[in-house]
């Protein structure tokens, strides 16, 4: 039985070491505690005396260990089930140090961030944050610049107890013409109610990834023709969020099949 045991915890401990995924690996511990705790019970019930006694402060320990092992089974769980990790990519027509110039005011961040409600700069490299989320709440936050090189890179991440804790950075490259800008954004932030949150949020129509790509091709209208192109069939801000939902491709149902062969 020792070899065994002792052959599982290498298994757990490569595993934890070795993959990207920890919360599965760690679960498979709280499963080594449980069998541990039935074959500890099994001896308790078939010693007395002395080694009794032993067995069951050994049976204390292996208590205390496998509660740990389940908080961090569920802290793990919770963190890879509620958050989300966003990047995207666009090309502007302007000098990289022009678009870093106009991304670093921050306060620019609403005219093309449709989630945006507002951005106020609190310090040198503080700010607190405003924005929209899915069925009319607003949340907020106090974030800090804590990755920055001038006219190349910003990166920044919430602080304190914010409603959605999150981190990001910016990229501006030069693009291979020599005359243009090209934007890689990430951005990982945790979502309220986890894959729940995510799942309600897209039956409504609020699909972040989409939404990001929207808001780098607003940037670049700003940034290329000074203002966010639109019209009133095309509408901006909350009204083009509440009229035009976004949400991932997909195929067309069958009524609208029928109403297209119609037509």
């Amino acid at each position: 039985m020792v070899p065994l045991v002792g052959t599982r915890e290498l298994v757990h401990a490569a595993g934890l070491l070795t993959s990207r995924r920890t919360a599965p690996w760690v679960w498979t511990r709280v499963a080594g505690d449980a069998m541990d705790l039935t074959s500890l019970a099994v001896a308790i019930a078939q010693r007395r005396g002395q080694r009794r006694r032993r067995l069951l402060a050994v049976t204390g320990a292996v208590a205390g260990i496998a509660a740990i092992d389940v908080l961090t089974a569920v802290q793990a769980t919770r963190r890879r089930e509620g958050s989300m990790q966003l990047t995207a990519t666009t090309s502007i027509r302007k000098p990289a140090s022009e678009v870093y110039a106009f991304w670093r005011r921050l306060e620019n961040l609403p005219t093309f961030m449709a989630h945006l409600d507002e951005v106020r700069a609190t310090g040198e490299r503080t700010s607190h944050w405003t924005a929209s989320a899915p069925f009319g709440r607003t949340v907020e936050w106090d974030a800090e610049t804590v990755d920055e090189l001038p006219g190349e890179r910003i990166g920044w991440r919430s602080t304190g107890d914010a409603d959605v804790p999150n981190t990001g950075k910016v990229w501006f490259l030069p693009a291979p013409d020599g005359e243009s800008t090209e934007v890689h954004v990430l951005i990982r932030y945790d979502i309220p109610g986890g894959q729940l949150g995510k799942a309600v949020a897209r039956y409504f129509g609020e699909e972040p990834h989409q939404q990001l790509d929207d808001d780098l091709r607003r940037l670049k209208q700003v940034m290329e023709t000074g203002e966010v192109m639109r019209s009133d069939g095309a509408p901006g801000g909350k009204r083009a969020r509440k009229e035009f939902p976004q949400h991932p491709a997909q195929p067309l149902s069958k009524d609208e099949l029928a109403k297209g062969g119609l037509a």
